[in-house]
């Protein structure tokens, strides 16, 4: 089991760079068609960036409960040890098996699961073990559990709720209706973003108690509060996603509202954080600190873009431009993966790396920042002119609309460039260590 953790967590880095390379390989065939068709066309490269994303953040956060699971849990003992083995080795068999798709031009799936249906099935069956594997100990441990015992297996049952609708699809009498399909694919890829959101956040709370020392951050009715807000979010935010689908109107008025409260939570547990930790705590966990803020600051970039969309008559402009990416991306990369990194800093002890190696990493955390700001404003740029041209030039044919929307874009791959530079510099430090560590089997050793 040991060794199946720290492959597992090594495969989790694996896909986040396998993200980096594949978004930015996109950008440049969407840039330049007429010399990446040839090879590795727009269409092809999208569904490996998209789903090598989709499943960095899924494995990345299923690492690390895996891996806390163990303190938290049976006083360290691990009962589910085969279950847990067998997740891993059906849910990475599964992505590879997906990948080799994609490279043989075999698609069918819907948006964001791109791949043949066929492949859900194997997913499906690794989750049900992660399932088993983290409610049995669950179940069986005895007190009051801090918040983030819930927001992991509130996140590991919601995914899979989210999941099976999403897949719904499949059944012929969804696909009889084109706007009963594409509406209830839009709830469920909403929803599914809140569930493992439930994970990561959790993540991050955990991650927060242990910095700091302070377990109240994580018990009270404050944390109750937030986490109950959170999980209305899960529940009810994604109306959003189907503004453009005639729908109800309390339906877009409820999700607008509850879309005002999207991420409080998770600012507010960063806040309480901050306030509580000592110096000498966060000089001890140094870039674990940093990548919490970083998240912080990102929550509070992306909810002031996110209430923006909300807003109807601003959606009509910005839905499906490069706005909505540019939401995704602020997500995806800003408070998802920072997370996840300061989770992985913390449990491969990269706080411990000293002299030029801990210079190297800061040098490239500051680098991530800025590339990824320049980035994320880049995509709003062009996402602004590809709406207003789109909706008030009717005139304007698409390639009239995209010629000043490209000219952005040119500056969005540059800092593609180095955001990709940054974040694999990390990641392959973190990945050097991670095979090297001679103390992280014994420390995950059940």
């Amino acid at each position: 089991m040991k060794s199946n953790i720290r492959i597992y967590i090594i495969s989790a880095l694996i896909l986040l760079l396998t993200t980096l390379i594949f978004g930015l390989l996109a950008t440049w065939a969407f840039l330049f068609p007429e010399v990446y068709n040839k090879f590795l066309p727009f269409y092809q490269l999208r569904p490996f960036h998209v789903s090598a994303a989709l499943f960095w953040i899924i494995t990345g956060a299923t690492a690390s409960i895996l891996f806390y699971k163990k303190e938290t849990f049976a006083n360290g003992k691990n009962s589910s040890a085969l279950l847990e083995t067998g997740f891993m080795v059906i849910w990475l068999t599964t992505i590879a098996a997906i990948f080799i798709c994609y490279g043989l031009k075999m698609f069918g799936g819907r948006e964001y699961w791109e791949f043949p249906p066929i492949l859900c099935l194997p997913l499906l069956i690794s989750w049900i073990l992660l399932m088993f594997s983290f409610y049995v100990p669950l179940f069986k441990s005895t007190g009051k559990k801090p918040m983030y015992i819930w927001m992991w297996a509130t996140g590991i049952l919601f995914f899979l709720i989210t999941f099976v609708e999403q897949n719904l699809w499949q059944i012929s009498w969804f696909r009889a209706s084109y706007l009963k399909e594409i509406t209830v694919q839009w709830k469920s890829n909403g929803a599914m973003v809140g569930a493992w959101n439930q994970m990561i956040y959790g993540t991050s709370l955990y991650l927060m108690v242990k910095i700091s020392g302070d377990e109240n951050i994580a018990k009270g009715k404050t944390a109750f509060f937030f986490y109950m807000l959170g999980l209305t979010n899960l529940m009810f935010n994604w109306g959003h996603h189907i503004y453009n689908v005639p729908t109800a109107a309390w339906i877009r008025d409820t999700s607008y509202i509850i879309s005002m409260t999207e991420w409080v939570f998770l600012i507010r547990m960063i806040q309480s954080f901050k306030k509580t930790l000592e110096q000498r705590a966060k000089l001890r966990h140094l870039l674990t600190y940093r990548f919490i803020i970083a998240a912080e600051f990102w929550v509070f970039m992306n909810l002031l873009l996110t209430l923006s969309i909300s807003v109807p008559a601003i959606n009509l402009y910005t839905h499906g431009t490069h706005i909505t990416v540019a939401h995704a991306m602020g997500a995806t990369i800003g408070i998802n993966t920072m997370i996840l990194l300061a989770s992985f800093t913390y449990i491969l002890k990269i706080d411990d790396l000293k002299g030029r190696v801990s210079r190297f990493l800061s040098f490239s955390y500051w680098l991530s920042q800025f590339s990824l700001s320049c980035f994320w404003i880049a995509l709003i740029v062009a996402g602004l002119i590809k709406g207003y041209r789109t909706v008030e030039s009717c005139k304007l044919n698409f390639q009239e609309i995209m010629e000043p929307v490209l000219r952005v874009m040119k500056v969005f791959s540059y800092a593609g460039v180095f955001l990709v530079i940054s974040i694999a510099s990390i990641v392959i430090v973190y990945l050097y260590n991670a095979i090297k560590l001679k103390e992280f089997q014994t420390q995950i050793e059940i």
